[in-house]
């Protein structure tokens, strides 16, 4: 397939969680659109980041141009009735505790701009007297934010994989085998297909595929992550990251609560994810301590997502025509609204 004189870009999205989901509905039906292929097959119905993420969406990042992104993120989601019911927004209210003598002033400043009155800054004794944290530096920085909660990413991706469809894009279920710069793509059935231009948003199965294909990772790996669900009566507190302790989470039901801490397993085979239990020891530990509640583990969910130095979901270019649209290194649920829009008007113009 090439492009005729005047016709719409012939785009493939290799990938078919959240991100290459969002691309393809922003590059389809649109005034000058694409003609789009989404590739779906690459996961193989296999648990990937979109389907496993915990989903905390706030606006404030430790870095100005990482709030904006979420911020953009989370301001297009409330603002849009369409986009809440897709990603089920439930707004829990969010806090982000930093080390003492974190700077917040300007990524805060960007979140104010973005979304008026949502931000506030105090210290860790007031969380430890407001909230239920039991162990918090009392210098500490905290950024509490009234507009900011969880969404679901596979919830969010289903509902974008159909309207692209009905927008015009063509979903394809067979297994991508390998891109080539040109650019193009190569299907399991032995077909060799043509393009304007190929994104590869497979996420944790990106270095793979390029490294199949004969092509650099581009700064790109893979990690384990993963999260479980504990059965406690914590109350009080919505979606949160404490950076002094590591520990995350949010609100999952009534009496259960999503609790996790940052895995140290890099280059892991997104294949072979599976719960690390020395993990969740580690977290449930975490949490009694921080928060002195008492937990007992329901299950334990783990996948692998791509990481890129620096982190940031975003469209990378390869050559040729081809490009990757992952790397979002465990956060790309706050930005995948906002980068999606971005990496579409990209291709676009």
């Amino acid at each position: 397939m090439t492009r005729t004189r005047g016709g719409p870009l012939r785009l493939a999205v290799v990938g078919g969680g959240v991100a290459g989901a969002l691309l393809a509905w922003r590059t389809t039906g649109v005034p000058r659109g694409a003609s789009v292929d989404l590739f779906t097959g690459g996961a193989g119905g296999r648990a990937d980041a979109s389907g496993v993420s915990g989903g905390l969406v706030r606006g404030f990042e430790p870095g100005a141009a990482d709030a904006e992104e979420a911020a953009e993120s989370l301001a297009e989601i409330r603002g849009s009735a369409t986009l809440r019911t897709w990603s089920g927004y439930r707004e829990t209210g969010a806090v982000y505790l930093l080390p003492p003598g974190a700077a917040v002033d300007e990524p805060v400043a960007v979140v104010e701009k973005l979304l008026p009155g949502s931000a506030e800054v105090s210290d860790g004794a007031w969380a430890v007297r407001t909230l239920p944290f039991r162990e918090v530096p009392p210098d500490a920085v905290v950024v509490s934010e009234r507009h900011a909660g969880h969404i679901s990413p596979d919830a969010l991706r289903a509902a974008a994989l159909r309207a692209a469809a009905e927008a015009g894009a063509t979903v394809r279920t067979v297994p991508v085998e390998a891109v080539t710069r040109g650019p193009g793509v190569r299907t399991a059935d032995g077909r060799h297909l043509a393009y304007d231009r190929v994104v590869v948003a497979a996420g944790a199965w990106t270095p793979g595929l390029l490294a199949h294909s004969g092509l650099p990772a581009a700064g790109l790996r893979t990690k384990h992550i993963q999260y479980s669900l504990f059965a406690t009566p914590l109350t009080g507190l919505g979606a949160f990251v404490d950076e002094n302790s590591g520990l995350y989470g949010r609100p999952w039901g009534k009496g259960t609560f999503l609790l996790g801490q940052p895995a140290d397993r890099w280059g892991v085979d997104p294949d072979e994810a599976a719960p690390d239990a020395a993990l969740t020891r580690r977290a449930a530990g975490t949490a009694r301590r921080v928060l002195g509640a008492d937990v007992a583990v329901n299950r334990s969910v783990a996948a692998c997502d791509c990481y890129h130095d620096p982190a940031g979901l975003a469209l990378r270019p390869l050559g040729g025509g081809l490009h990757t649209f992952t790397g979002g290194s465990g956060g790309a649920a706050k930005t995948v609204v906002a980068a999606s829009r971005r990496a579409a008007r990209a291709l676009l113009d």
